[in-house]
């Protein structure tokens, strides 16, 4: 039902039903009388009429508003401040809606980055004219007949929050978590770059189906994803496409492109790379360019196009997904305080962070307390024949056999040439002779023999890779098979630990203190992946 206030305010209209809500107003149909041109009438909410300072900012913010003048920017044809009422007229689209589109037939790699590319220029058109957008989103890219994008809804959202991301008590979020920067979500200093991220992450929907964050948790829980951890690598889309859209939306806004007109530069270039310069043209979608940019994406490319290009221009790409969210509404009730006084740093998990700390610190001090020589040791250089009584030799490290020599030689036992590389430190060896059992150790350099640099490589090829996917788990750029690999991974490194310093100290390893040394190893990495685990 169309308000009466409306009508009275716009006289010079036939105003029609509602035709959109959202948490920013209300939109009308509606025809001018004399000119008999269809047009949407934006109603804004009644708090921005009874708050003064929201009012005045409003009308600065309409006057910019009228004065843009691109063919991908919705335009204002009138501004109406009267009776209680602050009023848009605009132009009517009947197009649909990028996301429309992107939810049922799909768009191809090509259309979307068409598209994002004529958003791109209505941005840098409107942040040449000192206002920000705020709420870039599918849902405001509106198409015409003709098939024009045109951005709309521009500033709103600076006019009613002074650029911060505003919650209610229960945990709405006034305007759409799923695009908003981290600085906006934090109510830092805003720049073109806020927009930038939002139009990043549209072009990332677009060509994955998905967002760059997991969803679920409520509004807060995305926007605090936003703010606190690094997006998804977008997965299936070549370089330098791909990279193109990972750097724009950087959570650190000095990461990102400086502005809109930068990021379609680069998004021009990866296109053309990637589709051929001529790939706007075959493609027919109207977009307008600034010299610069349509020069990047005709510029021919001297490197070959990757295999997957072909259906990643062919193949249409849908939304995996419902919309998440709805926004929350402005109403003169409303209770909005900023996200910042909400959103709370991730807690960090001491319990896991201390478990692996003490597993760490025991696997430390195992190895040297619990080692020690056996009573007799026999060391000598391993390519000389051991001497000692009886008719059989064998050699053992931690219970696994690793020589078996049947046969005495007239100056002892023979060791094969394997074993003598292999043995550094000390080995155990036994006899059937009255020497028993004793420890056999090599007079070389530990770091010629494989216990030597056997185990220093496994050490630093195990720390390695904990290391990498310890990273790789804070950035969120892998999930529970990191988890699941720390296991062997500690478990090598404890072992690594324990042959090391077996062989420098010139103990006798044993299997009891490999398995302790190993499974410390395996604790210490396993609680670090699942600390370093974002949820």
């Amino acid at each position: 039902m169309t308000s009466s206030s409306v009508v009275a305010a716009l006289p010079q209209y036939a105003v029609g039903e509602q035709i959109g809500e959202g948490g920013m107003g209300v939109v009308y149909g509606g025809v001018h009388r004399q000119l008999g041109r269809p047009v949407a009438i934006k109603r804004l909410p009644h708090a921005v009429a009874e708050d003064p300072r929201m009012s005045e900012r409003f009308e600065h913010e309409a006057r910019l508003l009228a004065r843009l003048d691109h063919p991908h920017i919705v335009p204002v044809y009138d501004y109406v401040r009267q009776q209680g009422e602050h009023l848009l007229v605009m132009e009517r689209l009947d197009g649909g809606t990028v996301w429309s589109r992107f939810s049922t037939d799909g768009l191809t790699a090509q259309q979307s980055c068409a598209l994002v590319l004529a958003t791109l220029s209505g941005l840098h058109a409107a942040h040449e004219a000192g206002v920000l957008h705020l709420d870039v989103k599918p849902k405001n890219l509106l198409f015409t007949a003709n098939g024009v994008v045109k951005v709309a809804d521009f500033g709103i959202s600076q006019v009613v929050s002074e650029g911060a991301t505003l919650v209610t008590h229960g945990g709405a979020v006034l305007g759409t978590p799923a695009y908003i920067a981290p600085e906006q979500a934090m109510g830092n200093p805003l720049t073109p770059a806020a927009d930038v991220y939002a139009t990043g992450t549209v072009l990332y929907e677009l060509l994955s189906g998905d967002l760059p964050f997991e969803r679920g948790g409520g509004p807060i829980a995305m926007i605090q994803k936003r703010v606190y951890q690094d997006p998804r690598p977008l997965q299936n889309v070549p370089e330098p496409l791909a990279g193109v859209v990972m750097r724009s939306i950087a959570r650190e806004p000095d990461a990102r492109y400086r502005n809109a007109e930068t990021f379609a530069i680069d998004l021009a270039g990866a296109a053309g790379h990637l589709f051929g310069p001529d790939w706007l043209t075959r493609l027919g979608i109207p977009v307008h360019l600034a010299p610069q940019v349509s020069a990047s994406s005709t510029r021919p490319s001297l490197r070959p196009v990757e295999r997957d290009t072909v259906s990643l221009t062919q193949q249409p790409i849908r939304a995996t997904l419902v919309d998440p969210i709805p926004a929350a509404r402005l109403s003169g009730s409303s209770t909005l305080v900023p996200a910042a006084q909400v959103i709370k740093p991730p807690s960090t998990p001491w319990a896991l962070w201390l478990v692996a700390a003490i597993a760490l610190l025991a696997l430390a001090i195992v190895p040297f307390v619990t080692g020690g020589q056996p009573g007799r040791v026999v060391t000598q250089d391993l390519a000389d024949p051991v001497n000692v009584e009886g008719g059989r030799l064998t050699v053992t490290l931690a219970g696994i056999p690793l020589a078996d020599v049947t046969e005495r030689g007239p100056g002892g036992f023979v060791l094969p040439g394997a074993t003598r590389w292999i043995v550094g430190g000390v080995v155990t060896a036994k006899t059937d002779g009255p020497d028993g059992t004793f420890g056999l150790g090599s007079n070389r350099t530990p770091w010629l023999s494989i216990m030597g640099t056997g185990s220093a490589l496994l050490l630093l090829f195990t720390f390695a890779y904990l290391e990498s996917n310890l990273r790789a788990l804070r950035k969120r750029q892998t999930g529970v098979a990191a988890v699941i690999a720390s296991v062997p991974l500690g478990f090598g490194f404890g072992l690594a630990v324990w042959l090391l310093v077996s062989v420098l100290q010139e103990y006798e390893p044993t299997l009891p203190i490999a398995l302790t040394c190993g499974v410390l190893g395996a604790a210490a990495a396993i609680s670090a992946s699942i600390a370093s685990k974002r949820p």
